[in-house]
C-alpha cells in the first residue's frame, strides 16, 4: 500500500513552487510579444519535462517529476482538480441569453460552425486513418473525437481577444460569443459521451443510457437547477462572508456536479462545466465575484495544468510535421469556412462573416484540454497530442490579426 512520506511531501512542494513561479515569469515575457499566456505556461512544462531536463539532467527530473508513486498520484489529482476548475470558469463565461438575442445570423452561425467542421474532421478520419494517426483504435469513435476536436472553440479565448480588439459589443462580436457558447457546449456533451464510449469514466456501456443522461442533466441544471442558484445567489452574497461565502459555495456545487457525472460515466469536466454555467447566468452573480474566481483559477490552477502537458510528452521527439501542418490545415479551413459560410447565409456582409470565421477559428485552452483527456484515456498518440497542441496555439494567435483586417472599421465603434 502507497503512503504518502515526508520525502514525497518535500519533492511534491518543490515541484509546485517551482511551476508557478517560472510560469508566471514566462507569463509576463510573453505578454511584452504578446503571445497567449497558455504558450508560456506550456513552454516551461516542456523545460521541465522529458524534452529539455528529462534529456540534460534524467535524475533530477525523475526525482522532482517521478512516473510512479505517492507523489505522482497527488500531483495528478491536483492537475484532475484543475481542469475541473478550468471547465468551471469556461462555463461562467456562457451567457445563453446572448444567443437568443443574436437572430438569425447567430443561429445559422453555431450551426454551421459546429456541424461543418464535425463533418469534415470525421470523414478525413473515415477515409485517411492512417494519415491522421489512427491505428489501433476503433476507427468511427476516433472519427468522433477528430470531428469534435475541429468543431470546438475556446469561448475564455475568444473572449479575450474580442475585449481587447474593442469588438466584444459589436455585432461581429456578438455573433461570434453566441456560436461560441453553441459550439462549446454542444462539444464538451459530444465528448463527454464519447468518453463514456470508450469506458474509460464509468460503468455505463448502452449508447441510449448515455446520451439521456447527458441531456437529463443538461436540461435539468439549465432549467431548473439554474433558476434555483438564481434564487439563492442574492442570500448567499448578502448573508455569508464576503467573499469567501460565495466562493466557497460556487466551486463546493462546481465538485458536486464533477462527482456526479463521473459516477453515472460522464466525465467530471462536463458537470464542472454545466454548473458553471448555471452560476454563471445568474444575472445576481457579481461581477467582483466572477473575476475573484477566474483570478484564482488562472493563476493558481491553470499554470499547474499546462505545465503538467509538458510533463507528459516528449515534444521533440513526437513533433511530427507532416500531422502538424494536416490538422493545422484541417482546423484552419472547415472552421473558419463553416462560420463564415453561417455568418453570411445569416446576412452578414463578407468581410464580416470571414471576421467570424477566424474569430471562431481560436481554439486555445479548450483544445488542449480536449487534447489532453484524449491522451490520458489512450484515444490518440503522442504525436496526434503534439499536434493538437500546437494547432490550438497557432490558431489562437492568428485569429486576433485576422478580425481586425476584416473588420478593423468596427473596432473604434
Amino acid at each position: 500500500m502507497l503512503k504518502f512520506t515526508h520525502t514525497d511531501l518535500v519533492l511534491l512542494l518543490i515541484a509546485l513552487g517551482v511551476i508557478l513561479i517560472l510560469s508566471r515569469f514566462m507569463a509576463e515575457l510573453g505578454k511584452k510579444f504578446k503571445m497567449p499566456i497558455v504558450m508560456g505556461e506550456i513552454f516551461v512544462g516542456i523545460l521541465l519535462g522529458p524534452s529539455v531536463l528529462g534529456s540534460l539532467w534524467p535524475d533530477m527530473y525523475t526525482a522532482i517529476f517521478p512516473r510512479i508513486g505517492a507523489e505522482k498520484i497527488a500531483f495528478d489529482g491536483i492537475v484532475s482538480l484543475a481542469v475541473i476548475m478550468l471547465l468551471f470558469v469556461a462555463g461562467l463565461e456562457v451567457q445563453l441569453n446572448i444567443v437568443l438575442k443574436q437572430g438569425k445570423a447567430a443561429i445559422y452561425t453555431s450551426v454551421t460552425s459546429m456541424i461543418i467542421p464535425f463533418v469534415i474532421g470525421f470523414t478525413v478520419v473515415w477515409l485517411f486513418p492512417r494519415v491522421l494517426q489512427c491505428e489501433g483504435q476503433d476507427k468511427s469513435i476516433y472519427a468522433l473525437f477528430f470531428g469534435t476536436a475541429m468543431a470546438i472553440s475556446a469561448l475564455p479565448v475568444i473572449t479575450r481577444i474580442l475585449m481587447d480588439l474593442n469588438m466584444f459589443k459589436t455585432k461581429v462580436g456578438m455573433v461570434i460569443i453566441s456560436a461560441a457558447i453553441f459550439d462549446d457546449l454542444t462539444g464538451w456533451l459530444v465528448f463527454s459521451l464519447i468518453l463514456s464510449l470508450i469506458g474509460q469514466e464509468g460503468e455505463i456501456h448502452n449508447i441510449w443510457n448515455t446520451i439521456g443522461m447527458v441531456l437529463g442533466f443538461g436540461l435539468f441544471m439549465l432549467l431548473i437547477g439554474k433558476r434555483i442558484i438564481d434564487r439563492t445567489l442574492p442570500w448567499i452574497q448578502t448573508k455569508l462572508s464576503w467573499p469567501g461565502g460565495v466562493l466557497s459555495i460556487c466551486l463546493g456545487f462546481c465538485f458536486l456536479g464533477a462527482a456526479f457525472t463521473e459516477k453515472i460515466g460522464l466525465h467530471a469536466i462536463l458537470g464542472a462545466f454545466i454548473m458553471g454555467i448555471a452560476f454563471g447566468d445568474s444575472v445576481h452573480l457579481h461581477e467582483k465575484a466572477r473575476e475573484i474566481i477566474h483570478q484564482f483559477v488562472t493563476n493558481v490552477f491553470a499554470p499547474l495544468f499546462f505545465v503538467s502537458l509538458g510533463l507528459k510528452v516528449n515534444f521533440i521527439e513526437n513533433f511530427d510535421l507532416q500531422l502538424v501542418l494536416i490538422v493545422l490545415v484541417i482546423a484552419v479551413f472547415c472552421k473558419s469556412f463553416g462560420a463564415s459560410l453561417g455568418a453570411y447565409l445569416g446576412g452578414l456582409t463578407k468581410r464580416e462573416s470571414l471576421a467570424v470565421g477566424f474569430g471562431l477559428n481560436a481554439r486555445g485552452a479548450m483544445e488542449i484540454i480536449l487534447g489532453t483527456l484524449a491522451l490520458n484515456a489512450g484515444l490518440i498518440n503522442e504525436k496526434m497530442f503534439v499536434a493538437l497542441v500546437v494547432m490550438a496555439l497557432v490558431t489562437s494567435m492568428i485569429s486576433g490579426p485576422l478580425m481586425k483586417y476584416f473588420v478593423g472599421d468596427q473596432i473604434s465603434k
